[in-house]
């Protein structure tokens, strides 16, 4: 029997007063959604659901260069405790709600500054990448990690295969946006669509990796199915979910968070104990499942690969 425990912070403590007040309206536009929802929960909907929800093996899915020792979250504490405000503004929101997306037919479009500008179906975007399994640990702005068995590919080997122009310096990801199938987006917590950003060094760095599965298994909706960012040394809303375009630009990305609140969320987000959160300290966090908290390590334990990116920053600036 799994015993939840409760969140560490309320919700009105990790979230600014006016995306709070907010949820009110999310509540309200979830009521209204409900009547067109009604039929995934028909015999015949709850069939849809259930097919969509099948976690199907991936198959040859090899050992990846990268990993930790470190106990593994349950595949409950992965699936059923997520940010992802698409779904809904609660922890647990996303695995009630995610079941509405469909994620077959799906297609990712490549544009900005890339030599052949193109529109990939999602199958064909991943077949030529072996599949590899990564245990990361995820470190959450709300001092809150995990430790997740992804699998998926190098985001470096789909970047070479894309082929960006020189003057490319940075990659910009946009997940989905339809309130037909999301609805938080019918409440303007964020400026939707969610977007976030790397520089091109970042990306093209072999931890960062795009990732279609966990545990072996097909991407759960809710952990961002059918593809999503993992970048382990930053915080996790960084790690953008349920990717439709990836834009290549000489420009800084306007990034979700960071429009929304730039002195809270910084366009880096690197995992840095010394730099706290306006409303709370960064210097320790608790690992979902446990009671104790335990010290944050910098770039969430990955420095001694990904520090060298960042010589000569000051990053209390670059934050």
């Amino acid at each position: 029997m799994l015993i939840r425990k409760a969140p560490d912070v309320r919700y009105s403590e990790v979230t600014p007063k006016s995306f709070y007040v907010r949820r009110r309206e999310f509540i309200a536009a979830a009521a209204a959604a409900a009547v067109g929802a009604a039929a995934a929960f028909s015999p015949a909907g709850t069939g849809r659901a259930r097919a969509q929800g099948a976690r199907a093996k991936l198959p040859n899915v090899r050992k990846g260069p990268f990993g930790t020792d470190e106990k593994l979250n349950s595949f409950a504490d992965i699936s059923g405790y997520n940010n992802y405000y698409e779904f809904g503004a609660d922890k647990d929101d996303p695995a009630r709600n995610a079941h509405r997306l469909v994620t077959r037919p799906w297609t990712i479009r490549v544009d900005g500054l890339v030599k052949s500008p193109a529109s990939y179906d999602i199958d064909s975007f991943i077949k030529p990448h072996p599949l590899e399994e990564r245990i990361y640990r995820l470190r959450c702005v709300e001092a809150w990690s995990m430790v997740i068995p992804w699998v998926g590919f190098p985001l470096a080997d789909v970047i070479k295969r894309l082929d960006p122009l020189p003057s490319a310096r940075f990659v910009e990801f946009t997940t989905l946006n339809d309130a037909k199938q999301m609805p938080g987006v019918r409440v303007p917590v964020l400026d939707w669509p969610y977007v976030e950003g790397l520089r091109i060094d970042e990306a093209m760095h072999p931890l960062a990796i795009l990732a279609v599965g966990l545990y072996g298994e097909v991407l759960p909706n809710q952990n961002g199915s059918p593809i999503r960012l993992v970048v382990p040394w930053k915080y996790g809303f960084k790690s953008i979910k349920s990717i439709v375009r990836i834009r290549f630009t000489d420009q800084q990305p306007r990034t979700a968070w960071n429009v929304a609140n730039a002195r809270e969320y910084g366009f880096y987000s690197n995992v840095n104990p010394t730099v706290d959160h306006p409303r709370w300290s960064q210097a320790t966090e608790r690992r979902l499942g446990e009671f104790f908290r335990r010290k944050t390590l910098m770039f969430n334990g990955y420095g001694d690969q990904v520090a060298s990116l960042y010589s000569g920053m000051d990053l209390r600036k670059y934050y």
